[in-house]
């Protein structure tokens, strides 16, 4: 089974509501999807949303990087030397881990297509299901406790909310109004996307936990290469603390989990260039004793299915950030993974299940 053709597309679609945090403000769920044709007829499904302020990817710098740089490397290629041809795509250029990830996913959705397997059960098969959280995101303390009781009334029993925009008291106070808004019986995870200094973390947290906010874990405090700063925080409170964009790739998941610097660490395709080093972060913070969570950006079903399709297949991730499609006022995706609520269940049909993607139009080919 070789590669034919690769394909890549745009789409945009609105959220419900824009989507705030600490970062960036999003209005629309842009992204380039990429269509992967073997020979045997076969079609794999990526995607790639631009997150420039995180990973440093735009639409036009993943469109040219899939175009230019990976396109040449993947066609006529044997889908069953994959190893070979990932190993290609990441040494291929400096990175576009975004750009990588959209190719990583139309790959593995062929192999296990070939197989004849679900791709969570070719990964390993450990779940078959699965619960995400939802987010609230950063807004007035009351607009935000009002989120987060519709939230809780269609189903979900985890929020993740965001912080870190304003000064750290009104963060107390957000989280301080949804806890007296949801009760105690949800669990809340604060993200604070980078937004605060050390030591205004190592107050806030302390401060939450003396009033009995009951934080599951804080997710990235400080600055993603602010190291030693994260391990600070670490070391001074009781909450978990949660790295997330100070891990790109295996090499900064072992540095941080060597020095003891986060509690837990948030996988996501799109910062890790996809499953295949996706995997090896999974893998070293298992052998840590360290648990993940996967996530996501603002991403369709086409890219959730595939981090949910991993997520699922692994002992070590036990906790599911995949709420962006529900955020989403459309649906592009034909198949892929469903959500029933919080509950997400896996199609049986081999690799990620997509039969079909609607966008807005085609960028580039390769033949």
């Amino acid at each position: 089974m070789n590669i034919k053709c690769v394909e890549v597309m745009r789409q945009s679609t609105p959220l419900k509501k824009p989507f705030k945090t600490a970062l960036r403000t999003v209005y629309n769920a842009e992204s380039v999807l990429v269509r992967i044709q073997a020979d045997d007829g076969r079609v794999g499904w990526g995607e790639a949303p631009a997150t420039i302020v995180i990973t440093g990817d735009s639409l036009d710098s993943i469109q040219s990087a899939i175009v230019h740089t990976f396109t040449p490397l993947l066609v006529g290629k044997s889908l069953l030397a994959y190893e070979q041809i990932l190993q290609a795509i990441h040494h291929s250029m400096i990175g576009s881990s975004s750009a990588k990830a959209a190719v990583d996913m139309a790959i593995y959705d062929l192999v296990a297509q070939y197989c004849g397997l679900p791709l969570y059960q070719f990964l390993g098969g450990y779940k078959d299901q699965i619960e995400t959280d939802f987010t609230v995101s950063v807004n007035s303390p009351k607009e935000m406790g009002e989120d987060a009781i519709r939230y809780v009334q269609e189903g979900f029993n985890v929020l993740k909310i965001k912080v870190g925009k304003d000064d750290v008291s009104e963060d107390i106070a957000r989280i301080r109004e949804i806890r007296s808004c949801i009760g105690n019986d949800i669990r809340i995870r604060v993200d604070a996307n980078q937004g605060w200094q050390v030591k205004d973390a190592i107050r806030t947290i302390r401060r939450m936990e003396d009033l009995g906010l009951d934080i599951e874990l804080v997710e990235q405090p400080v600055k993603a290469y602010d190291i030693e700063g994260l391990k600070t925080v670490t070391d001074s409170v009781e909450t978990p603390i949660m790295a997330d964009e100070s891990v790109f790739s295996p090499a900064q998941a072992f540095e941080v989990l060597k020095r003891r610097a986060a509690d837990l660490i948030n996988i996501k395709l799109m910062k890790s260039g996809g499953i295949y080093k996706a995997n090896i972060i999974n893998h070293i913070a298992e052998e840590f004793g360290v648990e993940c969570m996967m996530g996501t950006m603002i991403e369709s079903r086409v890219a959730v299915t595939a981090a949910a399709h991993f997520a699922a297949s692994k002992k070590n991730i036990t906790r599911f950030d995949f709420d962006a499609p529900l955020m989403m006022l459309s649906d592009i995706v034909t198949g892929g993974v469903q959500y029933n609520g919080r509950v997400m269940t896996f199609p049986q049909e081999a690799g990620l299940g997509i039969s079909d993607v609607e966008h807005s139009q085609s960028v580039g080919a390769g033949a």
